[in-house]
Protein backbone atom coordinates (compact mmCIF):
# COMPACT_ATOMS: atom_id res chain seq x y z
CA UNK A 1 0.00 0.00 0.00
CA UNK A 2 1.27 3.51 -0.91
CA UNK A 3 1.29 5.88 1.00
CA UNK A 4 -0.88 8.30 -0.67
CA UNK A 5 -3.50 4.89 -0.65
CA UNK A 6 -2.91 4.43 3.32
CA UNK A 7 -5.82 4.42 5.32
CA UNK A 8 -4.49 5.59 8.51
CA UNK A 9 -5.55 7.77 11.94
CA UNK A 10 -4.01 11.01 9.77
CA UNK A 11 -6.60 10.26 6.90
CA UNK A 12 -9.52 9.96 9.07
CA UNK A 13 -7.69 13.19 10.91
CA UNK A 14 -7.43 15.21 7.60
CA UNK A 15 -11.21 14.31 6.71
CA UNK A 16 -13.07 15.64 9.70
CA UNK A 17 -10.42 18.74 9.96
CA UNK A 18 -11.69 19.33 6.11
CA UNK A 19 -15.01 18.40 7.27
CA UNK A 20 -14.90 21.58 9.97
CA UNK A 21 -13.57 23.63 7.40
CA UNK A 22 -15.94 23.65 4.67
CA UNK A 23 -18.95 22.75 6.87
CA UNK A 24 -21.48 20.21 6.84
CA UNK A 25 -22.49 20.80 3.10
CA UNK A 26 -19.61 18.93 2.12
CA UNK A 27 -20.14 15.81 3.70
CA UNK A 28 -21.26 13.86 0.86
CA UNK A 29 -18.19 14.35 -1.34
CA UNK A 30 -16.18 13.81 1.92
CA UNK A 31 -17.73 10.32 2.64
CA UNK A 32 -17.50 9.75 -0.59
CA UNK A 33 -14.13 10.10 -1.92
CA UNK A 34 -13.13 8.15 1.87
CA UNK A 35 -15.21 5.42 0.74
CA UNK A 36 -13.08 5.09 -2.83
CA UNK A 37 -10.04 5.18 -1.54
CA UNK A 38 -11.27 2.58 1.08
CA UNK A 39 -12.71 0.71 -2.35
CA UNK A 40 -9.75 0.71 -4.07
CA UNK A 41 -7.60 -0.09 -0.76
CA UNK A 42 -9.80 -3.16 -0.79
CA UNK A 43 -9.83 -4.24 -4.17
CA UNK A 44 -5.98 -3.85 -4.27
CA UNK A 45 -5.89 -6.32 -1.20
CA UNK A 46 -8.22 -8.77 -2.82
CA UNK A 47 -5.82 -8.89 -5.86
CA UNK A 48 -2.74 -9.60 -3.45
CA UNK A 49 -4.17 -12.56 -2.12
CA UNK A 50 -5.99 -13.79 -5.36
CA UNK A 51 -1.95 -13.39 -6.91
CA UNK A 52 -0.65 -15.24 -3.68
CA UNK A 53 -3.05 -18.10 -3.87
CA UNK A 54 -2.15 -18.47 -7.91
CA UNK A 55 1.35 -18.45 -7.07
CA UNK A 56 0.61 -21.50 -4.21
CA UNK A 57 -1.90 -22.98 -6.45
CA UNK A 58 1.04 -23.40 -9.60
CA UNK A 59 3.85 -24.42 -7.08
CA UNK A 60 1.38 -27.59 -5.74
CA UNK A 61 0.97 -28.15 -9.18
CA UNK A 62 4.79 -28.58 -10.25
CA UNK A 63 5.36 -30.34 -7.00
CA UNK A 64 3.26 -33.30 -7.89
CA UNK A 65 4.44 -33.51 -11.56
CA UNK A 66 7.80 -33.74 -9.71
CA UNK A 67 6.90 -35.90 -7.27
CA UNK A 68 5.23 -38.29 -10.32
CA UNK A 69 8.47 -38.17 -12.42
CA UNK A 70 10.64 -39.31 -9.22
CA UNK A 71 8.58 -42.09 -8.77
CA UNK A 72 8.61 -43.65 -12.22
CA UNK A 73 12.70 -42.76 -12.34
CA UNK A 74 12.66 -44.63 -9.03
CA UNK A 75 11.09 -47.40 -10.99
CA UNK A 76 13.18 -47.30 -13.12
CA UNK A 77 16.13 -47.26 -11.35
CA UNK A 78 14.97 -49.99 -9.35
CA UNK A 79 14.10 -52.72 -12.02
CA UNK A 80 18.16 -52.96 -13.25
CA UNK A 81 19.53 -52.73 -9.78
CA UNK A 82 17.06 -55.78 -8.65
CA UNK A 83 18.37 -57.68 -11.45
CA UNK A 84 21.80 -56.92 -11.28
CA UNK A 85 21.57 -57.94 -7.77
CA UNK A 86 19.80 -61.28 -8.54
CA UNK A 87 21.86 -61.99 -11.40
CA UNK A 88 25.35 -61.06 -10.12
CA UNK A 89 24.72 -63.50 -6.46
CA UNK A 90 22.63 -66.17 -8.41
CA UNK A 91 19.87 -65.24 -6.21
CA UNK A 92 21.60 -64.75 -3.34
CA UNK A 93 21.39 -61.11 -3.15
CA UNK A 94 17.79 -60.19 -1.58
CA UNK A 95 19.83 -58.41 1.60
CA UNK A 96 21.35 -56.00 -1.07
CA UNK A 97 17.62 -56.18 -2.70
CA UNK A 98 15.61 -55.16 0.13
CA UNK A 99 18.21 -52.22 1.19
CA UNK A 100 18.15 -50.98 -2.30
CA UNK A 101 14.31 -50.80 -2.49
CA UNK A 102 13.97 -49.22 1.31
CA UNK A 103 16.52 -46.62 0.02
CA UNK A 104 14.12 -45.70 -3.40
CA UNK A 105 11.04 -45.62 -0.78
CA UNK A 106 13.25 -43.22 1.59
CA UNK A 107 14.21 -40.82 -1.04
CA UNK A 108 10.37 -41.37 -2.25
CA UNK A 109 9.09 -40.72 0.67
CA UNK A 110 11.61 -37.62 1.89
CA UNK A 111 10.47 -35.82 -1.20
CA UNK A 112 6.51 -36.69 -1.12
CA UNK A 113 6.82 -35.18 3.09
CA UNK A 114 8.36 -31.89 1.65
CA UNK A 115 6.31 -31.33 -0.98
CA UNK A 116 3.07 -32.01 1.36
CA UNK A 117 4.78 -30.20 4.31
CA UNK A 118 5.38 -26.62 1.90
CA UNK A 119 1.62 -27.16 0.74
CA UNK A 120 0.38 -26.98 4.81
CA UNK A 121 2.73 -23.93 5.50
CA UNK A 122 0.13 -20.53 5.57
Amino acid sequence: MTRDEDLGHRDIEAALETRRELGARYDAELVDGFAERIHRAVERRVAEERALEHRRSTGNEGARIRQFVLGLVSVGAGIPITVATTVATDGGGLPAVVVAWLGIIGVNAAHASAVNGQRRDP
